[in-house]
């Protein structure tokens, strides 16, 4: 499968090498519509070329963008001022994450893709149809990142190409617009997907449908779009909860050392020689650092200096129980007796150690069956089932602590909410979630230090545009509360 998926993904960077200013738009394209877009093939492999650039854009942002915000994260052997200014929430528009050119880079393939597509003529139109889902499923998330970072964003639809095309300076539209359109091209993704398709590193049904209960949510609870949200978030994650194709490993660690499980729904594949690295290069300890005996015997080592890693209240916390077979899985410290000096490391995403050197060819993980488990517990709080929403949480409990019925039936309000993002922060540690589940319960002014007392700053949950960006196209507007 991997194999399969190396070759097209080649294929898609040499057809689809292009290159795109930040929203000044001038796509410069290698190759014109006239000697491209006539096979099926070559709309097949400008959906994984599409799905290259998804990932290269992900890659190091995925965190930055979202979890390092959490203040759960903090400087490690080495300082990092990057870092600092997100983790802190002090962001300024020369920090190189506060750029949008990769995503919307991402996106135009993906409007290529709906461009031709649909006059090109394949053998089966199943396999059309899947094209074009994927297309759609990789432009919704897009924008539904773009609409939680920096709120107001340009909304582009169609394929740029050339530097003649018209909208090259396009303006912001509102946030509701973006969301929106996020919404029209998930239903689009689900009518179109071919029940057949199980794929875990391209969009399938179940993919989508964990896209759409995530939007649903945040727009149920952040967007305070309504209540039938709520009930389109049920119903997607039903869906998922209800496909056989996924479940729940009885064991923690093998989601993350058995790549594309039975319960990953959706990741981004790493590759060695095709696709490596990424933010996990940045978790592990320089092997400079660390006696001879002890590399790789416990302590994990990595390519380049250990920028970033958990703050040791998050330590504390994911280390409360001693049960938690999670934590272990999460980090590990120990002790060089020689270098007199104590050592930590991120277990998760760490790749493969061959012939004494570190492969980050982990997969990363975006969706997971325990994603549907705890929307399903959240999801049945909100709808005031309290008693259900306890048995979905105890389902992730009894995995981490070999307890049944660890949370009692009665949990409800306040501490029914801090147990499930509880839950979620030991479960999905630095997987890149859990900046959105602070926002959508309700809790980043209170769980992030850096934050208390800051509700009434003018967007402080979003990002300033880069100003790069703002240089190259003067229709461009700062965020409001950056623009001093």
């Amino acid at each position: 499968m991997k194999i399969k998926y190396l070759i097209i993904s080649i294929l898609g960077i040499v057809l689809f090498s292009s290159c795109q200013g930040d929203l000044d738009i001038n796509q410069k394209s290698e190759v014109s519509a006239n000697s491209m877009w006539k096979e099926s093939s070559d709309a097949v492999s400008a959906m994984y070329g599409m799905y290259n650039k998804q990932r290269s854009t992900f890659s190091y942002d995925y965190l930055y963008w979202g979890e390092f915000r959490t203040g759960l994260w903090g400087e490690s052997l080495c300082g990092n001022q990057k870092l600092n200014q997100v983790s802190q929430n002090q962001i300024p528009t020369d920090n190189s994450s506060a750029n949008w050119e990769n995503l919307y880079s991402t996106i135009n393939q993906a409007n290529l893709i709906l461009k031709y597509t649909p006059n090109i003529s394949f053998s089966k139109e199943e396999d059309k149809d899947k094209v074009l889902a994927n297309a759609y499923y990789v432009r919704a998330f897009c924008y539904y990142w773009i609409g939680r970072i920096w709120g107001d964003a340009p909304l582009l639809l169609e394929g740029f190409e050339s530097s003649q095309q018209e909208n090259l300076y396009p303006v912001r539209v509102s946030a509701d617009a973006i969301f929106e359109q996020v919404g029209i091209d998930i239903e689009k993704a689900i009518q179109l997907m071919p029940i057949s398709v199980e794929s875990r590193t391209t969009a399938s049904l179940g993919s989508i449908n964990m896209l759409k209960a995530d939007y649903s949510l945040w727009m149920y609870k952040v967007r305070n779009a309504g209540d039938n949200y709520l009930q389109a978030a049920d119903q997607a994650n039903t869906r998922v909860l209800n496909m056989s194709l996924y479940n729940l490993e009885k064991n923690y660690s093998l989601i993350f050392r058995q790549e594309l499980g039975s319960e990953i729904i959706f990741a981004w594949s790493y590759i060695q020689d095709e696709y490596t690295g990424g933010i996990a290069a940045d978790f592990l300890v320089p092997s400079q650092y660390i006696s001879p005996e002890y590399i790789e015997n416990p302590v994990k080592v990595g390519s380049h200096q250990q920028w970033e890693f958990l703050t040791d209240e998050y330590q504390s916390f994911l280390s409360e129980n001693t049960d938690d077979q999670r934590t272990v899985e999460t980090f590990q410290s120990f002790y060089d007796d020689i270098k007199k000096d104590n050592y930590k490391w991120i277990n998760k995403f760490s790749g493969t150690w061959i012939n004494n050197t570190r492969v980050f060819d982990s997969d990363m993980i975006v969706y997971r069956y325990a994603d549907a488990i705890l929307f399903d517990a959240e999801i049945k709080m909100y709808e005031g089932d309290n008693i259900s929403a306890v048995v979905s949480l105890n389902k992730i409990a009894e995995r981490a602590y070999g307890v049944e019925h660890y949370y009692e039936a009665s949990l409800s309000g306040d501490a029914l909410n801090e147990a499930i993002i509880s839950e979620r922060m030991k479960e999905f540690a630095a997987e890149g979630k859990l900046w959105w589940d602070y926002i959508r319960m309700g809790v980043a002014f209170e769980k992030n230090k850096y934050l208390q007392g800051r509700e009434n700053e003018e967007n402080v949950l979003l990002w300033p545009v880069s100003q790069t960006s703002i240089n190259k196209n003067p229709n461009i507007i700062q965020t409001p509360g950056y623009d001093k």
